[in-house]
């Protein structure tokens, strides 16, 4: 599993972040599939946000950031994880959630 060191300023460049590492490491084209995404809540309080990428043939690929450890950790289709990227920078989940 690899870790990469990132910083994101707004949920629209995390999100567009995932949807590429999801696409290039499953070799799929980064326009072609839907990403949904929730947001995670622990004791009333938002705490990260779970995306997922619906592929082809209804695979799903699933990449979770997780505040605690301002990480995004990302899983293959059967869970195994593939990937972690570290944030030194990160949106406030706060306004997110809003």
């Amino acid at each position: 599993m690899t870790t990469n060191f990132l910083q994101f300023d707004t949920l629209a460049d995390l999100r567009d972040y995932v949807t590429e590492t999801i696409c290039t490491h499953n070799n799929l084209l980064t326009d072609a599939f839907q990403m949904t995404e929730r947001t995670i809540v622990r004791g009333g309080r938002p705490c990260g946000i779970y995306f997922c990428l619906h592929g082809p043939r209804a695979v799903k690929f699933t990449a979770i950031w997780e505040t605690d450890r301002n990480q995004v950790l990302f899983y293959e289709a059967g869970g195994e994880k593939f990937h972690r990227t570290q944030l030194l920078q990160a949106p406030s989940l706060q306004r997110v959630a809003a």
